[in-house]
């Protein structure tokens, strides 16, 4: 499960390479037992494509983990916070870059002229030294597609809401929500929120279905009468 912080990470990361021309996606699988690099980054440069791959730590104990760092590409970095930077600087490997995360506060958002798209903002703390691909490039380009194609179907999904799912579904995701059933305020809950919609549309059908009856007895009486 992610942290919000990574989140965060992953969110400010996506803009700044969106706004260098670059592809970003998140999570992708390597082959031959290289890992899952945490995000894959592709930018055409001149006549060559340059491919970055980007670690996001928020703890150190998620920087020390034990799974495999998957530094396959041609730049290589590490995403931190400055706090874990300043904690781990010296145990980052040689050639291996930093990128540091920067939150902004709360009040410089809402003083802000201008729509804030970010969390935070990037400045590069080490740079990385350039390696040879550790992974055949048409088999990163796969995988890499293979990723992007997954956040398309998950867009998608997204899209399409609710109506994907079954009945059952559906109700079984509503029980779920009965651990944290609130009796003394059951305007807060979703399920008396439904109940209450359901029985208003209810209502609603049913007093159009009277007045329609209504205004035909009407009419059966006046054609009686002439």
């Amino acid at each position: 499960m992610k942290t919000q912080l990574t989140r965060d990470l992953e969110k400010t990361l996506y803009a700044y390479w969106e706004e260098q021309g670059a592809t970003a996606v998140e999570e992708v699988t390597m082959p031959d037992d290289f890992g899952i690099v945490d995000t894959l980054v592709r930018q055409k440069q001149e006549n060559e494509t340059i491919w970055r791959c980007f670690e996001l730590k928020v703890t150190k104990a998620d920087f020390h983990s034990q799974a495999r760092l998957s530094f396959i590409g041609h730049y290589n970095y590490f995403v931190l916070p400055q706090r874990l930077y300043q904690a781990v600087a010296a145990e980052i490997p040689a050639g291996i870059g930093v990128f540091v995360y920067h939150p902004f506060s709360k009040a410089a958002v809402a003083a802000s002229a201008v729509p804030v798209s970010t969390p935070g903002t990037l400045t590069i703390a080490k740079p990385a030294r350039r390696q040879s691909l550790q992974v055949a490039e048409e088999q990163l380009t796969d995988h890499f597609i293979a990723s992007l194609n997954r956040e398309v179907v998950k867009a998608k999904q997204v899209a399409k809401g609710l109506g994907q799912f079954s009945t059952a579904e559906l109700f079984t995701e509503l029980r779920k929500r009965t651990a944290d059933y609130d009796i003394y305020h059951p305007d807060k809950n979703l399920y008396d929120q439904f109940v209450d919609d359901l029985n208003n549309t209810i209502i609603t059908a049913l007093q159009e279905e009277i007045d329609a009856l209504n205004a035909e007895v009407a009419t059966l009486k006046m054609d009686r009468l002439s």
